[in-house]
């Protein structure tokens, strides 16, 4: 009988893993971490202008203060996504959150443009290791019937953080010097890593397995050499210039010849067969496509609203704020209902919305009402979080729960391509559009100051600033006229209006080009995703 009993025991099967018991904790903490690194992608871009005139900047040495966080950012997420899971996500989220808090620190007090190239790209290692270790630790701490609400509400974390970023550097920008974009991380990262001490459990892969360096060195470079060609094209406005090509071409070659040398490795860094899983790789463009959407919306948006409807950093980014409320709203309930409709229809859902959002931005203009916008922000806010969570939630589930740092880092690495394609594409259909609807109307200018005036509507108000400087000085002077001052200002008046109605027409083809591409993510995921229960299960079944 005893022996029965104990067999009994043994063939008993076991109970479900409950998760960890400060699970909801560390979650609490992991979107603290995150938001503060979404907020920084955003909050730069109202303090620019600012910076440049502070540091006596060129207009190449700001792309690159910009430019040098994304590029480590965007490298070293696979790196570290990797270590975490070899050596601890804990100490490598430590680490890298005190690199981010000694870098926002150092980046506050720079004095020339080449030391804050230098700290923002420190910044970019920090982060690095914060955004794909964030999603590790949840997916590690949580069983699985609930890491689908964790995921939801870490996503909206990441999407809130994006939103408020303009909001935030506008209030500091009014009230602080520009030093304070950067020091408003300090005291967040200080009790982060605090409660990260306290709060956070470590977790690790427990069979690494041995190293690959040339997995690592090619994934790195070649994301690298991808997001600059895209991040050079948004600068330079053209996809057909050396400087574009030969970084685009030469990371896809190296990330085939990483696929490659993955496939053939006893050893791989990655396991490249994910890829040919039609759910892993329809969530993972349905993330990319996301923050396509959300990065080049903020893109249009800040423009559009500071320069054609005028408003101060602060006021455009309380305007921006729908976007904001959407993705808190919309990333939970879709985590929700992905599971009794499946993920297939919401994500679909979710980016329907956001190209319906797009295309209602098409009928917004120079007197549009405020409510007008602001539904399609809130609509677009509202399909970005209806579509990132299960997105998320999908590419998770499709990792064994011991090598999360790694699908976690895949998942960051595409939203950051996502992100960068938005910024380029759009803002590229932007500038190329500008320039043909404005057309001769800059020959009222002196002909040095035409080509940067037609490339873009802030080149326009920079020019018209300092001709209408120079007039004002050569009338004082005797040098000018008073009635060809006057008809000198007239005509800068004439181009100012011209200039707003140019704008509008160019967002206009950058908004349907938004929604076409939110079009397509949504045709990606009603063929590839799958229509109902969990998208992966088989990998993560509990085996706690």
């Amino acid at each position: 009988m005893a022996g029965s009993f104990v067999q009994d025991v043994e063939d008993a099967p076991a109970a479900p893993w409950e998760g960890h018991p400060r699970r909801w904790a560390a979650l609490a903490v992991m979107m603290a971490c995150l938001a503060v690194v979404s907020l920084d992608t955003t909050i730069l871009n109202v303090a620019l202008k600012t910076i440049q005139e502070d540091l006596d900047a060129s207009q190449a040495d700001m792309q690159w203060v910009v430019n040098a966080y994304t590029l480590v950012f965007a490298g070293l997420m696979f790196t570290f996504g990797l270590l975490g899971d070899r050596f601890g996500r804990k100490p490598v989220l430590l680490s890298g959150l005190a690199l981010f808090g000694i870098a926002s620190l150092m980046s506050a007090w720079t004095t020339s443009p080449m030391q804050l190239i230098g700290t923002r790209a420190l910044m970019g290692v920090g982060a690095a290791t914060i955004l794909p270790t964030t999603l590790s630790v949840i997916t590690n701490v949580f069983p699985d019937r609930e890491r689908a609400k964790a995921i939801g509400l870490w996503s909206a974390a990441n999407g809130i953080g994006i939103a408020i970023g303009p909001l935030t550097g506008g209030y500091l920008l009014e009230n602080w010097w520009w030093g304070s974009v950067f020091l408003v991380n300090v005291p967040f990262v200080i009790l982060g890593l605090i409660a990260i001490l306290v709060i956070v459990p470590d977790s690790r892969d427990p069979r690494p397995g041995r190293v690959d360096p040339l997995g690592v060195v090619l994934s790195t470079v070649g994301v690298i050499a991808l997001v600059y060609g895209i991040v050079q094209a948004g600068d330079k406005a053209s996809w057909l210039r050396s400087d574009v090509l030969g970084p685009l071409l030469g990371g896809v070659a190296l990330l085939a010849l990483f696929v490659i040398v993955e496939r053939r490795s006893d050893h791989p860094a990655l396991d490249v067969s994910l890829f040919r899983q039609a759910t892993f790789s329809a969530a993972s463009v349905a993330v990319a496509l996301v923050f396509f959407a959300l990065l080049g919306l903020a893109f249009i948006l800040t423009y559009y609203l500071q320069a054609v409807r005028g408003a101060s950093p602060l006021r455009a980014g309380v305007l921006i704020l729908p976007a904001a409320l959407g993705i808190a709203a919309g990333a939970p309930i879709a985590a929700r209902l992905a599971r009794p409709l499946g993920i297939r229809v919401v994500v679909t859902v979710g980016l329907l919305l956001t190209s319906a959002g797009f295309f209602a931005s098409i009928w917004t203009g120079r007197d549009t009402p405020t409510w007008h916008y602001e539904a399609a922000i809130l609509a677009i806010g509202l399909g970005v979080g209806a579509a990132l969570a299960p997105s998320t939630e999908a590419v998770m589930a499709s990792v064994p729960r011991d090598q999360a740092g790694a699908g976690a880092a895949i998942n960051s690495t595409t939203r950051l391509i996502g992100s960068s394609l938005g910024v380029a594409v759009l803002g590229a259909a932007l500038s190329g559009s500008y320039r043909t609807h404005l057309g001769s109307a800059v020959n009222v200018l002196p002909a040095r100051y035409r080509d940067d005036a037609a490339s873009s509507i802030g080149g326009t108000l920079s020019a018209v600033t300092r001709v209408a400087s120079g007039a004002r000085s050569a009338a004082a002077s005797g040098q000018l006229s008073p009635a060809a001052g006057q008809r000198l200002q007239v005509q800068l008046g004439q181009l100012l209006g011209q200039a707003d109605d140019a704008f509008v027409s160019a967002m206009h083809v950058a908004v349907v080009c938004g929604a076409t591409v939110s079009l397509v993510g949504a045709l990606v995921a009603l063929i590839w995703l799958p229509a109902k229960g969990h998208p992966a299960g088989h990998h993560l079944a509990e085996d706690r």
